[in-house]
């Protein structure tokens, strides 16, 4: 869990080191475009950006869903009542009110 902890931080420090490197270039690209002897450079990124940013992402993405795999829960309802009785699944509290209307209309009458 610690080593995947250290990974997950490498993950969004190299991330963050992406989104820098992309703005610098950025800033580079239009510094050259204001020059009068502009060159014809290409406004993506240079592919070693590229590729850190994706395989930073990769790591990131499945260190943090390893880390919170414990708490996820089934997404098919029927796997939470596949333990449990009849008389639990037909059990509604939400619907059991004590403080309701009604009371109150049965006597005034």
């Amino acid at each position: 869990m610690f080593l995947l902890k250290m990974f997950a931080a490498c993950g969004l420090l190299s991330l963050i080191h992406c989104a820098y490197s992309a703005a610098q270039y950025r800033s580079y690209l239009r510094s050259q475009a204001h020059s009068s002897n502009a060159v014809l450079i290409s406004p993506l990124p240079p592919i070693d950006t590229i590729l850190q940013t994706l395989v930073s992402f990769i790591v990131t993405l499945y260190c943090v869903t390893q880390i919170g795999a414990a708490g996820f829960k089934e997404i098919r309802a029927t796997a939470q009542f596949e333990s449990k009785g009849a008389d639990f699944i037909s059990n509604r509290p939400s619907f059991h009110l004590f403080c309701h209307r009604g009371q109150t209309w049965l006597r005034h009458m």
